[in-house]
C-alpha cells in the first residue's frame, strides 16, 4: 500500500491585485510533503515562500488549486471549519513572534486554549510545562518587552505547541535573531521534529538546511532545482555586493 503524503498541493496559484497590476505570488506549484518530515523551503524575499506557508495554514485562500492536509481539502472549508482545523492541527511560529504585549509569558502561551473552553488552572499548567520544555519557565511572569528576541521566539514556540499540533509551520523563525539565538531555535525545531512532528520552515537562512530531511527551492513563485536557485542567489549576491575599492 502506498503511503499518502500528509500534505498534497496541486496546481496552487495565488495572485494579488495591487492597483491595476496583478502580482503572481505562486504560479501553479505541485508539492507532496510526507508525515514526519522536516521540510525547509528556501527562497529570497518575494519568492512566494511566506505566501505558501500562509495558504498551508489556512490564513489565506488560494486563487486556484488544491491543498490537502491529512486527506482534508482545506481550501474548500468554510471559516468556522478552517478555524477549528487550525486550532486542532497546526502550530504557527512567526518571525515577528506575535506575542500579546499586555500579557505575561505564561498567559501568552496558554491563550490559544481559552478558545477551547479549558479552565485557567489547566491552561496555566499546560503553558508552564511547555515553557519548561523550551527553557523559559523562569520567565513565565515576564511580559514580552522584558524578554530578548530569542526568549520571545522560544515563548512563541511554546504557544505553537499548546494545542499539541502534529504540524508546525514556521515563517522565518530566525529572521529577527542573532546568530547564537538563531542556532538555538533551529535546534529546538529539530527536537520537535525528532519528537514525531512534521515541521515546515520557510527561510532564506542556509543554516537551516543542516536540520532538514527535505528541501524545496522557490523563485518568483515557481519551484526550481537547487542548481537554478544557487545560480540566482549568486547573481543577487554579485549585484548587491559593495565594491572593494570604490572610486573616491
Amino acid at each position: 500500500m502506498t503511503n499518502i503524503p500528509l500534505i498534497q498541493i496541486q496546481q496552487l496559484r495565488k495572485v494579488f491585485t495591487m492597483g491595476k497590476q496583478k502580482v503572481i505570488a505562486l504560479a501553479g506549484i505541485d508539492i507532496d510533503i510526507p508525515a514526519g518530515s522536516f521540510t525547509v523551503i528556501m527562497g529570497p524575499s518575494g519568492s512566494g515562500k511566506s505566501t505558501l506557508l500562509y495558504l498551508l495554514g489556512g490564513l489565506d485562500r488560494p486563487t486556484s488549486g488544491r491543498i490537502m492536509i491529512n486527506q482534508q481539502s482545506i481550501e474548500s472549508m468554510d471559516e468556522n471549519a478552517l478555524a477549528q482545523f487550525r486550532r486542532n492541527s497546526i502550530g504557527f511560529i512567526f518571525q515577528s513572534f506575535n506575542l500579546l504585549p499586555s500579557m505575561d509569558t505564561l498567559r501568552n502561551v496558554g491563550f490559544p486554549l481559552w478558545f477551547s473552553g479549558i479552565s485557567k488552572a489547566q491552561r496555566d499548567k499546560r503553558a508552564l510545562d511547555l515553557l519548561r520544555t523550551v527553557g523559559m519557565d523562569n520567565r513565565a511572569l515576564h511580559k514580552p518587552t522584558e524578554l530578548s528576541g530569542g526568549q520571545q521566539q522560544r515563548a512563541a514556540i511554546a504557544r505553537a505547541l499548546v494545542n499539541n499540533p502534529a504540524l508546525i509551520l514556521a515563517d522565518e523563525p530566525t529572521g529577527n535573531l542573532d546568530t547564537t539565538s538563531g542556532l538555538g531555535i533551529m535546534q529546538l525545531l529539530s527536537d520537535l521534529h525528532r519528537s514525531g512532528r512534521t515541521v515546515i520552515v520557510v527561510t532564506h537562512d542556509p543554516r537551516m538546511l543542516h536540520f532538514s530531511t527535505h528541501t524545496l527551492y522557490l523563485l518568483d513563485g515557481r519551484l526550481v532545482s537547487e542548481a537554478e536557485y544557487n545560480a540566482a542567489a549568486s547573481m543577487i549576491a554579485q549585484v548587491t555586493q559593495p565594491e572593494e575599492n570604490p572610486t573616491p
